[in-house]
């Protein structure tokens, strides 16, 4: 909408307000307008048709969600969706009615994705880049408000951004909100997990919270969504079925007498120390955006999840360094499982940050979370499902589409979606790499290049079979047997662990998924120096974690990291410049990486893959 038509728009409703008492009269209304008004109409009905009801089945709770893949994805809130245990019924504004299934949930993001069944061309919510939302912004919110919509039609609300970039401490509490959007758009009870569009109807944010009045569960013009930026990075992990977890630095921060925002304290087994940060370095850049307060800091890390890779510069003694540090996680699982379960415990790690001083700026103090208001005599949730369910009434029984896509696993929120997605992952890889499982000795022969320089290249050959991996350079042979412990295996010296890697490597591809041991999903993540995400198989494997990374598009396998020492970089293999021959695409390019150092480049020109048994 343009400022132009904005004032006009403006002009006629406070021309229309002033002659509301005045006799009725025919009022002429500029084109553009009705325009504007009639496109606003459209884009309105659409989103509402991809904005879903929710109801668990037992009646206790619910809220909203938005679609967002043709068959069945929808995202909504954490705490939406934890009363509902395994399903919940769910409507579209059509009428329509489907069975639900929780799939994945980030407990600390507030943020949960579900899948609805019956239909494989669900109306879509086009995703949009939240970062370049801007105070003023025209957005409206799409939901279920006090849950009254029983006819499933959702209705909408009208509004600004009021700001953006809201971080808001946890309080006691799992929920962490960071990065979000606020909002003056009418946010009550019900809205939750629903959809916060722009004003073209793409899809900006995750209603989650509102502030509300003390005497009364209503909405006072103050709302936050999670961007859906945030959203995107813990995507690949909610499709993973896990019960995913945020991410720390493994340091914590503070603002110095200059404004600056120092390093108060770093884990000596964090990746982060590993990288060289130190106690007393200023944090200059992080995941991409300039750090300036200890807030903005909070913010940016708190859209990432544990294992993502993102980049930091920090300054040490006037000396600014770039480089890529891997995030921990936030809780370890005993923890998430305890604080999900509704068990709090105390945190552990890093000592408590220091208290703000008075009249330095920070972040307000979380809203209440989001409940439905109680009934005073049963202490109760006070309505009823479109479906009939109450409190009285004993649990429904499962729909069989449900029973059949729901599995528990400790650890997991949905097991069964996990299996569903290595299965898809393991099928383009070996669509790729055809008729390797099974087979018997690897000979590859080429060339390598110590440090990665291309001067010095010397004759190198790799043999890997079941028993043993070796790497044979005019110098000598470096040797690894199979068969045990691969724990502190980091030969050959400075590589961190490469004959291992390269072992884990060959085992996925002869052994494949099911008996390769340990392996699943862990979601999408990136790599350093690479574009978009890659599908990552978390697995281990002879006391070794290893991930293997494989190309969302193309089902190549980019990169294989083992860590063979807790203490220790992992060592990493980065595969390029596939070709095919023989039907199998093979890469030219074998990259080993330890830390920030490229240990050697090895190109094969040569492979020779011996039939199983002989």
């Amino acid at each position: 909408m343009t400022m132009r038509t904005a004032l006009l728009l403006f002009a006629v409703m406070g021309f229309l307000s002033a002659t509301s008492t005045a006799p009725c009269r025919a009022v002429d209304v500029d084109p553009e307008v009705l325009a504007v008004e009639a496109a606003r109409v459209t884009v309105m009905a659409e989103a509402r048709s991809k904005t879903v009801a929710i109801f668990p089945p037992e009646g206790n709770g619910g809220g909203s969600g938005v679609l967002i893949t043709a068959d069945g994805y929808a995202l909504s809130n954490f705490h939406v969706v934890k009363g509902s245990e395994k399903h919940m019924k769910c409507g579209l504004s059509d009428g329509r009615s489907y069975d639900a299934v929780v799939v994945g949930i980030d407990p600390v993001g507030d943020v949960a994705l579900i899948k609805l069944f019956g239909r494989t061309d669900f109306p879509v919510a086009e995703m949009a880049d939240s970062d370049l939302v801007r105070v003023g912004d025209w957005v409206f919110a799409s939901g279920n408000p006090f849950l009254l919509a029983h006819d499933f039609k959702p209705t909408v609300s009208y509004g600004i951004v009021s700001g953006i970039h809201r971080y808001q401490y946890p309080a006691g509490t799992l929920l962490e909100y960071a990065d979000c959007i606020q909002t003056d758009a009418a946010i009550n009870p019900g809205n939750s997990g629903g959809p916060l569009f722009n004003a073209e109807g793409k899809l900006i944010g995750i209603n989650g919270r509102g502030s509300f009045e003390k005497r009364g569960r209503v909405n006072v013009g103050v709302g936050y969504a999670i961007s859906i930026n945030q959203i995107k990075h813990f995507l690949g992990g909610l499709k993973s079925g896990r019960i995913v977890d945020h991410a720390t630095l493994g340091a914590r921060v503070a603002s110095d007498e200059d404004g600056r925002v120092i390093v108060a304290d770093v884990l000596d087994d964090s990746d982060a120390w590993r990288r060289g940060l130190r106690i007393g370095d200023e944090i200059v850049q992080f995941g991409g955006r300039q750090v300036r307060t200890v807030n903005a800091f909070k913010n940016v890390l708190g859209i990432f999840p544990q294992g993502f890779r993102v980049p930091m510069s920090f300054r040490t003694k006037g000396v600014t360094h770039h480089t890529a540090v891997r995030l921990q996680g936030v809780h370890n699982l005993e923890e998430l499982l305890a604080k999900t379960q509704g068990k709090a415990e105390p945190e552990k790690g890093l000592p408590p940050a220091p208290k703000r001083k008075p009249g330095e700026d920070g972040p307000e103090a979380p809203p209440k979370d989001d409940k439905m208001p109680e009934d005073k005599d049963s202490g109760k949730p006070k309505f009823r499902t479109p479906f009939g369910a109450d409190d009285s009434k004993a649990e429904p029984e499962t729909p069989e589409i449900v029973k059949k896509s729901f599995e528990e696993k400790r650890g997991y929120a949905n097991f069964h979606f996990n299996q569903l997605e290595r299965e898809r992952v393991w099928r383009a890889l070996s669509t790729r790499l055809p008729a390797l499982t099974g087979t018997g000795t690897w000979t590859i022969e080429g060339e390598q290049a110590s440090g990665g320089s291309a001067a010095a290249k010397t004759a190198a050959t790799l043999v890997l079979d079941d028993g043993r991996v070796e790497y044979r350079l005019p110098t000598g042979t470096a040797s690894l047997p199979l068969g045990g412990s691969l724990t502190g295996a980091t030969d050959p010296q400075g590589s961190g662990g490469m004959l291992a890697a390269l072992s884990l490597w060959r085992r996925l591809l002869t052994q494949g998924p099911e008996k390769f041991g340990d392996l699943h999903y862990e979601g999408a993540f990136p790599l350093p120096g690479l574009p978009g995400e890659f599908d990552v198989l978390l697995g281990r494997q002879g006391g070794v974690v290893c991930r293997f990374f494989i190309h969302p598009q193309y089902g190549d396998l980019v990169s294989v990291e083992a860590t063979v020492d807790d203490a220790l970089d992992p060592c990493e293999l980065y595969f390029s410049d596939f070709r095919e021959a023989g039907g199998r695409w093979l890469p030219r390019r074998i990259e080993v990486r330890h830390g920030d150092d490229v240990y050697t480049v090895i190109a094969p020109n040569t492979w020779k893959f011996q039939e199983a048994g002989k």
